[in-house]
């Protein structure tokens, strides 16, 4: 068998690996040859001077055109499909477009703007408009891709292989923008054929539909070139930072249960969040996922927003919108793992691609997800080029690093047995903890005052101190440890909390090893864990009351803040994703007093420079005086560097402390600026009507003292008259 025919016998079995030896314009002896395959074509013709007919040389749909002369390019073709004609260039006409030093940046894994090579891209070649398709799969004996254009006929638009890249490219003219495609891969050890959609695509149709948009076109033009400088210039270590954690899918819906859009969250959203004084937002992800249940955490499209809730212009939109109110926009990033769904990453090329082969390694047990392979460069440029977009191309402030604790260890929540120790023989995840710090230096260096935040549940040193001085370079750290001590503390009734009190003391001891940010997060308000309110013990002024103080608490103690959606109205049910929050409860005193407690908590953290300035060292918190166990009081204070200071007193018990003194660093008066106990706030209203003034009566260590009322279940804040 000649070689041409091999080339024809391996096109016709959808095995060709090159199809441009095959396809496209060639030399032949003294002339040219060019060959299409068109398996439903009745006839093709050269268009040109005069057409030129070209013969079918196989029943299967091989045709071909001899001329003396090379054709001039770009050449059209009008194929005949019975009566009807259609003309169309010749892919295979082409150049590949590819740079060979992104082919190697890639290898290296150190193309950070992978997807501006790979996926679908909208692009002209000879003065041809069309899309160029490129895709990673090294272990495929033949790529294709197939889509609305081509009847999701695999062998059709055959791409060409770049070598030992494992890059695969085509350039097809004349497809619309947004169509519909997949990859058709054989697998080259096995020859089974996996179709799956592009892991670079930055648009994918509606699920439950899995197809990607080809090229799909981006029009928004950005109005937050202010904020975008002041970023820059932002000293995020002494601001507010107060986060507002929101699941678009689940904020408001209509009243028939759709999703708000992201133009109408734009709408809606936005001014609610500045008018109750957050200083930003952090949207669960909203990378394209098939399942609504897994809130985005199980991640497919990893360069596009999902379509439930408007175009890739839309979310551009509502962050702009977000920027020119003055509020920041953070992006919960899912880099630790990836589901199983046999159409996406999932062995993506018929093998262990973007996973370990060993299930030992690649495999989370206990969210049945595959684990990225960090030590597989190509993998790495994947995950990083993920950050670059949306940071680039979505204006995000900053991205919130999910699962890091999971990532860190290779025995995370494995029996002895069923992990892989490191070349050390030790339990860390050598190459994920490298990805991590290349991420995070990435970030820092390309996107001045953006944010990388980890949700890291454990010990590891210096998760938020810069790589070179051997930390993982995070901006900060999700303090976990206080966040369960103090629910655990508040779950007890206060009769008992007299044998906790170190729950809530003890947290000083670590408070500023790392720049932490204090969260009540959606995780702790679901799968059975009931709401905030709900955890807190009594009848229902005493839960309110502790969820006023506890509130109190989380806002005046050092750390950023962060509170999921619905604990600022503490909405009474557990968090579902399918119902948008019980915003009709604001109907109910009480949890309209919530929100208006939680707004002036807010304004006040952002207003107080103590309340925020020295969130990160031990100069911007004293005790006053936390071993009154016996009666479960705190107190303390906090600091600015211009000197100001603000006193907190909080009442652990529903007792009132009606003659408490309190030791205070001036002499002088002390307003104050809030009670939680207030009526305003649905309670008792017990307190301390206009000024306390400091006595020359040393107490607690300190020079001056007063008696002070302390209404039960609750915190008071007072501010030196000076």
């Amino acid at each position: 068998m000649t070689a041409l025919n091999t080339l024809i016998e391996s096109l016709l079995h959808a095995r060709l690996h090159d199809p441009f030896a095959l396809l496209g314009p060639h030399r032949k002896g003294g002339g040219w040859v060019i060959r299409v395959y068109e398996p439903f074509a009745t006839g093709v013709e050269l268009l040109g001077e005069s057409a030129s007919p070209f013969m079918r040389t196989n029943t299967s749909g091989i045709f071909e055109w001899h001329g003396s002369h090379e054709p001039a390019r770009p050449y059209r073709l009008r194929v005949h499909y019975g009566d009807v004609a259609h003309d169309k260039f010749d892919p295979y006409q082409f150049p590949p477009h590819l740079s060979q030093q992104d082919l190697y940046l890639f290898g290296e894994g150190k193309l950070r703007q992978a997807y501006r090579m790979l996926g679908s891209h909208a692009v002209e070649i000879n003065g041809v408009a069309g899309v160029r398709f490129a895709v990673w799969a090294p272990n495929a004996e033949r790529v294709s891709v197939i889509g609305e254009f081509n009847n999701w006929d695999g062998r059709i638009h055959l791409m060409r292989s770049h070598g030992s890249s494992g890059v695969w490219e085509l350039f097809i003219p004349g497809i619309k923008q947004c169509a519909l495609y997949r990859y058709e891969i054989r697998n080259r050890a096995s020859g089974h054929l996996l179709t799956k959609t592009d892991p670079y695509a930055q648009g994918y149709e509606l699920r439950p539909g899995t197809a990607a948009l080809a090229a799909s076109p981006h029009q928004h033009r950005w109005q937050d070139d202010e904020w975008m400088q002041r970023r820059e210039q932002w000293d995020w270590l002494h601001g507010a930072i107060n986060i507002y954690e929101v699941h678009a899918g689940s904020w408001k819906r209509h009243p028939d249960g759709r999703f708000y859009t992201y133009s109408e969250l734009a709408s809606d959203l936005v001014p609610y969040v500045k008018g109750m004084g957050y200083t930003h937002i952090e949207l669960m992800p909203v990378s394209e996922h098939p399942l609504d249940e897994s809130w985005g955490y199980q991640a497919t499209g990893y360069f596009a927003a999902t379509s439930r809730f408007g175009s890739a212009d839309e979310l551009r939109h509502l962050i702009d919108t977000c920027h020119q109110a003055g509020i920041g926009v953070f992006l919960d990033w899912v880099p630790a793992h990836f589901p199983q769904d046999s159409w996406a990453l999932a062995r993506f090329d018929g093998t262990a691609l973007y996973e370990h082969e060993d299930p030992r390694l690649g495999f989370h047990q206990d969210w049945g997800t595959h684990i990225f392979n960090f030590g597989r460069n190509e993998v790495k440029s994947f995950l990083l080029s993920s950050a670059h977009f949306w940071l680039s191309e979505f204006h995000f402030d900053g991205l919130r690093v999910d699962a890091v604790a999971s990532m860190l260890y290779l025995d995370y929540s494995r029996k002895a047995g069923e992990w892989i120790p490191n070349k050390y023989g030790g339990r860390e995840n050598i190459e994920a903890v490298e990805f991590l710090r290349e991420m995070n230096i990435m970030v820092h260096d390309e996107f001045p005052g953006a944010l990388t935040m980890a949700e890291e549940s454990t010990a590891w040193p210096g998760v938020s101190r810069p790589v070179y001085l051997g930390g993982l370079g995070f901006s900060i750290k999700w303090n976990m440890g206080w966040m369960n001590d103090t629910l655990g503390y508040f779950h007890h009734d206060p009769v008992h909390r007299r044998y906790h009190h170190n729950e809530l003391t003890f947290g000083q001891l670590y408070a500023y090893t790392e720049n932490f940010v204090m969260p009540f997060s959606h995780d702790e308000v679901v799968h059975g864990k009931g709401s905030l309110l709900s955890k807190m013990p009594g009848d229902a002024w005493q839960k309110f009351a502790n969820l006023r103080l506890l509130l109190t608490y989380q806002m005046t103690s050092p750390g950023k803040k962060l509170n999921f959606m619905g604990n600022e109205i503490a909405q009474g049910r557990e968090w579902q994703s399918k119902w948008e929050l019980e915003w009709w409860q604001l109907g109910i005193e009480m949890h309209k007093g919530m929100q208006n407690l939680v707004h002036d908590l807010n304004q006040l953290y952002r207003n107080l420079p103590a309340l925020h300035d020295l969130d990160f060292q031990h100069e911007g918190f004293d005790w006053i005086d936390c071993n009154d166990a016996e009666k479960s009081v705190l107190s303390y204070q906090r600091r600015a560097r211009d000197g100001s200071r603000v006193v907190v007193a909080l009442n652990l018990t529903p007792v009132p402390r009606k003659r408490y003194r309190i030791g205070l660093p001036l002499h002088t008066g002390y307003r104050e600026v809030l009670n939680s106990d207030s009526q305003y706030y649905s309670g008792s209203n017990m307190g301390n009507a206009g000024l306390i003034q400091a006595e020359a009566m040393p107490w607690m260590g300190l020079p001056y003292s007063a008696e002070i009322v302390l209404p039960p279940l609750a915190g008071v804040i007072l501010v030196a008259e000076v």
